[in-house]
């Protein structure tokens, strides 16, 4: 049974599910389908970070920690925010902070050498850029208000029907008719021109020293992320005989095309309300279409879409409406929209609009908002497009021929590799189905035809130690199960009371060199770090020193592995942590005489693991144990 964060809240559910979903930075961040589990301690939801529909991520709100035990991902609320948003730790911080109603005091930097002074020029980060363009947002925005230097760029506004409400809305502002306009402005508040060059707001020039205004004379679409910031603009020209038509800020640390939408944070409501989104390819395009009441509309930014536009708006929404042009360039865009969506659990649907027009001419027209709305009604499926298009290149062929024979084999290894044999079962059976139809040739045949996968090698992964593992599914980085030494790790993360617990062995836990991964060493390097320090390096204060991401997420990994094989319950994780002690002293050749072990301790220690591993998977009673004397 699924809920929606937002419907939870008020659902008059439990008081564990509320308190929760209002507590947790996490939960109330995913913004998406959230679970109770059984247990009634953890919630699990759909992991946001790789392709998987069913619930994987789990969210422990006593730990304030998330682990999708699919695609690794793990850590704590600012580890969410950083891979979610795409932001770096300081930004991740901040939004964390601002939410919760925290101020944040800023460290000083230090100064830094005179033979790091050329370093010192270009040291910008996300947050820097960030800046500058709320900056450059508010200078272009003040521009076309002005009586004189905005008077061209508000006829423009007004000749192409723009309301004021989509002005204010979407941050439309003017570039003044002059080579200096933004510069001026930057210098007069004495701010860094280094960051505004990193941002693409303006260009070095090539001769001589100085910088001038990348955007001059143009109508300026600022573009923003997900959260409502301006990372780039877009400049379309107010004089016909300029060129080119648009300019665009260059891809920087803080903009990436292929995960950007014009207008996303102004439709994210419509599409919530909808659980739709319809997607064109122009600033004005999207504008038209709110203005006349169709709030669910984004733009991709002069690319095709991209499997990274594809994740985001399978987190949004339950289904794509893609609007192309009827040329062969939008049926080029269709076929590419097609491969992006493939093994999205998404429902993809294709529509063009009457004549070839745009949403901008047609919704400008006298019953313009109905045949918007019939183009969207008669979308059809991408598959179905993209099969409408294969059996029209076979039209021409006999159904026995090679070449009919040859664009079936093509289209199918086409398909293998964008996923097929990953598909979801039901969809892959109706798309070779239709295949089957569309061929003329029948479903067994096209089965029959389908090549093989080829197999990737699982290159590195190597068995754990036997029987430690109880749990299922183990907490390595690399997939295998985890060693002795890092199950050790995990029961230290997950308790550090444990440190009482056989305190001569900690040394030998900490100063181990042979952990199967670098995480792992990092891990214990920041577990001895905390020891030293006298502080319990339970999981949250480790993650509080450990910086890299791949260590973290295995710190997380582990401290959940074995709350999960010992139940939470404190006397298994003593009788755990006493077996990994005991292997850990026969790996390390403890209580051996004359370089050998004794086959009878060699018995007792086996057998010992053995029982300890059938408590852990509640199987103690088995009669394979014989009792040990």
């Amino acid at each position: 049974m699924e809920y929606r964060t937002d419907v939870t809240r008020n659902s008059g559910q439990s008081n564990d599910r509320d308190r929760v979903l209002d507590a947790t930075d996490i939960v109330d961040v995913v913004g998406d389908h959230v679970a109770l589990r059984s247990k009634g301690r953890e919630f699990v939801c759909l992991c946001p970070f790789h392709d998987d529909r069913n619930p994987s991520m789990y969210v422990v709100p006593v730990k304030q920690i998330f682990h999708c035990f699919v695609c690794g991902a793990g850590g704590n609320a600012i580890d969410f925010v950083m891979r979610y948003h795409g932001m770096d730790f300081l930004e991740a911080l901040k939004f964390l902070a601002e939410k919760a109603g925290l101020e944040l005091t800023r460290r000083e930097r230090q100064p830094r050498s005179a033979a790091a002074g050329e370093q010192a020029a270009v040291d910008y980060s996300r947050d820097d850029l960030a800046a500058a363009n709320r900056v450059a947002a508010s200078f272009f925005a003040s521009i076309l208000k002005h009586p004189e230097h905005g008077a061209v760029a508000r006829d423009v506004v007004e000749r192409r029907g723009i309301s004021a409400d989509m002005v204010e809305a979407f941050g439309i502002g003017a570039a003044p008719a002059r080579w200096d306009g933004l510069i001026q402005t930057i210098r007069a508040r004495d701010l860094p021109e280094a960051h505004f060059l990193a941002a693409g707001l303006l260009k070095a020039r090539e001769q001589g020293d100085g910088a001038y205004d990348t955007f001059r004379n143009r109508l300026i679409f600022p573009i923003f992320d997900q959260l409502g910031r301006p990372v780039a603009f877009g400049g379309r020209i107010i004089d016909p005989e300029d060129t080119p038509k648009y300019v665009n800020s260059p891809e920087s640390i803080l903009f990436d095309k292929g995960s950007t939408l014009f207008g996303l944070p102004q439709a994210m409501a419509g599409i919530k309300q909808k659980r739709s989104v319809i997607v064109t390819e122009g600033y004005t395009d999207v504008i038209a279409c709110h203005q006349a009441g169709v709030t669910n509309v984004v733009a991709t930014l002069g690319t095709a879409l991209t499997d990274r536009h594809a994740r985001l708006l399978r987190r949004l929404c339950d289904e794509v409406i893609l609007l192309f042009d009827g040329d062969e360039a939008g049926q080029r865009a269709a076929d590419r929209a097609f491969e992006v969506f493939f093994l999205e659990p998404i429902d993809v649907r294709v529509t063009t609009l009457p004549d070839g027009q745009d949403p901008d001419e047609l919704l400008k027209q006298a019953g313009g908002r109905e045949a918007f709305d019939a183009a969207m009604e008669r979308a059809r499926d991408a598959v179905a497009f993209r099969l409408d298009r294969l059996e029209h290149s076979l039209s021409g062929h006999d159904y026995e021929s090679a070449s009919r024979v040859r664009a079936l084999e093509e289209e199918l290894a086409r398909l293998v590799e964008l996923g097929l044999h990953d598909l979801a079962p039901l969809r892959r059976q109706a798309l070779l189905r239709r295949l089957g139809r569309v061929s003329g040739l029948g479903e067994q045949a096209v089965l029959a035809a389908i090549p093989h996968r080829r197999r990737a090698p699982r290159g590195g992964e190597t068995s754990g130690p036997e029987d430690l593992d109880a749990g299922g599914s183990g907490g390595s980085s690399s997939g295998r199960a985890p060693t002795v030494l890092e199950h050790m790790l995990g029961c230290l993360l997950h308790d550090p009371t444990l440190i009482s617990e056989n305190r001569e062995v900690l040394d030998d836990i900490l100063t181990r060199g042979d952990y199967g991964s670098d995480p792992a060493g990092r891990v214990a390097a920041a577990v001895k770090k905390l020891v030293g320090l006298g502080t319990p390096p339970g999981l949250s204060e480790v993650l509080g020193v450990v910086e890299e991401p791949s260590a973290r997420e295995l710190a997380t990994r582990l401290a959940l592995h074995v709350a999960s094989i010992t139940d939470d319950d404190r006397e298994r994780l003593i009788r755990h942590w006493a077996s990994c002690v005991a292997r850990l002293a026969q790996e390390s050749g403890v209580g051996r005489q004359d370089g050998e072990v004794s086959a009878r301790d060699a018995l007792v220690a086996g057998l010992a693991r053995r029982q300890s591993a059938h408590r852990e998977r509640g199987t103690a009673n088995a009669p394979v144990l014989p009792r040990v004397r």
